[in-house]
């Protein structure tokens, strides 16, 4: 029996695009979006950084701008930065439709400015009874640990719950813990695929 519903945030309740972030950043670069595009993929270990709490907002943004060769203040920064989502009413429709009969959280990897922006930009968002975020943990998907901080607060076993990402990486940490798993996908019909997972929804 499910007890638990266990979502991430990104691409499943909100949707994301970076290229937003560099096609506004472009003004203040010398360099175009397809090279600055390059250079994301070559800086992931600074994404990861801040993602996991290991820099402040305050060094992340003196080091992308730093790459980036951006003359930009960190007021200007931020804002362009974290403007990149819009809302999946569907998914989160269908996670609204569960919160009578289920308790939900949020496992996402994300840091501290996103998600801060997200919150006040989507505040219908703030259904879950538990985050679990990877800037707060230290920690990111797919390490076993935060899975693990997911479960106990779950208030249920791993075959209890039921975990929903985008990534298969993480769907597939999440099976070895014996947690059910949905890969969501653009034409995932999630409230079939819960149904099928013996998830009531109300």
């Amino acid at each position: 029996m499910i007890k638990t519903i266990i979502s991430d945030l990104g691409n499943i309740i909100v949707y994301f695009n970076n290229d937003l972030f560099f096609q506004r950043i472009k003004k203040h670069s010398p360099y175009s979006v397809d090279d600055m595009k390059i250079m994301a993929d070559q800086y992931i270990p600074l994404l990861q950084a801040f993602d996991t709490g290991r820099i402040s907002p305050k060094d992340f943004y003196r080091k992308v701008t730093g790459i980036l060769k951006a003359g930009i203040d960190q007021d200007t920064f931020f804002p362009i930065y974290n403007d990149v989502f819009s809302i999946n009413t569907s998914a989160l429709k269908t996670l609204i439709s569960l919160k009578p009969g289920y308790r939900l959280i949020m496992l996402s990897n994300t840091d501290v400015e996103r998600f801060s922006f997200i919150k006040k930009a989507f505040p219908e968002i703030r259904i879950f009874d538990e985050y679990v975020l990877s800037y707060e943990q230290g920690i990111m998907k797919p390490h076993p640990s935060i899975f693990l901080k997911a479960l106990e607060r779950s208030e249920a076993e791993a075959v209890e719950c039921v975990f929903i990402d985008d990534i298969k990486e993480n769907i597939l940490a999440a099976s070895e813990l014996g947690i059910k798993t949905i890969h969501f996908l653009p034409y995932t019909n999630l409230e079939a695929e819960l149904h099928n997972l013996g998830v009531i929804l109300h």
